[in-house]
């Protein structure tokens, strides 16, 4: 199972243009996590995109691409790339970009967005949701295969027999299909044999297994061999040197970040026996101690068979020291811990 880590990029926002000092300060950090997680050895860096004033990333690309020059064997992923709102040519060209930059360790996770500001932003209608996700992602798959394309849809101008350029060092990108658990996300997967990634981020994961039971089951009754089926978890973690002060110290930020996200669609706050309750041994939240770390990501391991976790350490404000260190903690000891009990 491949282990890594993947982030939004939070910050405080920079309010003024031309002074974006936290923004500057949040990407040198970012590439600084990058850089660490590949000498410690993980396997998969993920950059979310966003287009609000908390995140300093709305180009994942650029990210990568700067680290693909200052890392050496992890693989570079987007977490995700909203392609509802974005162009499949142009974004295809980015990652290839990426994949040379890299040589060949480039990889796309491809979503519909759980925010919804790129689609005014790039003018999309929200009518149009699922149907842009759907027809962009049939033209990037078919850029994916194919030098010389042909195209013709509803939502992006037609073109007849155009090379897309450059084509990557790998002989097609890995794309991933990102899911938060509806239904229709882990067939669609399924149908054109795409590796899905799950985020659970709340709840008890247990209650995902039907969801990834559906992709596996609709994979096989579309003739895929189960065991070529690539499955990612993806889940918020902290791992301190013991699990009271692992808690102690996520919490403030965690809660913050949640209740912030959560009074804007309505969830009710997060209170600390809540976040407690999510911490414990078969909750969502992979936070504790690096033995308590180890087990979760093996519970759920049992639970799904999944191919690759991927955790969210640098949620909302946390301090940059406190995440390099549960970075080590997460490359020295849990790695090493959760390979050894996985052969």
């Amino acid at each position: 199972m491949e282990l890594g880590l993947y982030t939004f990029a939070d910050m405080q926002p920079d309010r003024t243009s031309g002074k974006a000092i936290n923004a500057q300060q949040r990407i040198k950090e970012l590439i600084e996590e990058i850089e660490l997680a590949d000498q410690l050895g993980l396997d998969v860096f993920g950059v979310g995109e966003h287009h609000r004033a908390e995140y300093a990333v709305s180009s994942p690309a650029v990210i990568l691409a700067a680290a693909a020059v200052k890392t050496k064997n992890i693989k570079l992923c987007s977490a995700v790339s909203v392609l509802s709102s974005d162009d499949p040519v142009r974004l295809f060209q980015q990652y290839a970009t990426v994949d040379l930059l890299s040589e060949g360790r480039a990889e796309l996770m491809v979503g519909r967005g759980s925010f919804i500001e790129s689609f005014p932003l790039f003018g999309y209608p929200l009518s149009n949701y699922d149907q842009l996700f759907e027809e962009k992602l049939e033209l990037l798959l078919q850029i994916n295969n194919q030098e010389i394309v042909s195209w013709k849809g509803k939502f992006r101008p037609s073109f007849e027999n155009l090379g897309i350029y450059p084509r990557p060092i790998q002989e097609s990108l890995p794309i991933w299909l990102a899911a938060g658990g509806t239904p229709a996300s882990a067939i669609r997967a399924a149908k054109l044999g795409l590796p899905l990634a799950l985020a659970i981020i709340g709840g008890m994961p247990e209650q995902f297994v039907d969801f990834t039971n559906l992709y596996k089951t609709t994979a096989v009754n579309e003739g895929r061999d189960l065991a070529s089926l690539q499955l990612g978890i993806n889940s918020h973690m902290y791992v301190a040197d013991d699990s009271e002060k692992a808690s102690n110290e996520f919490y403030p930020s965690y809660s913050k970040m949640m209740n912030k996200i959560g009074l804007e669609r309505g969830w009710s706050p997060l209170s600390r026996m809540q976040f407690d309750y999510m911490t414990s041994p078969k909750g969502a939240l992979v936070v504790g101690s690096p033995q308590q770390v180890s087990d979760k990501i093996l519970y759920a391991h049992e639970l799904f068979g999944n191919t690759r976790f991927l955790a969210q350490m640098s949620l909302g404000d946390m301090p940059h020291a406190k995440i390099l260190h549960s970075i080590e903690l997460f490359g020295n000891v849990v790695a090493p811990a959760v390979r050894k009990a996985l052969g």
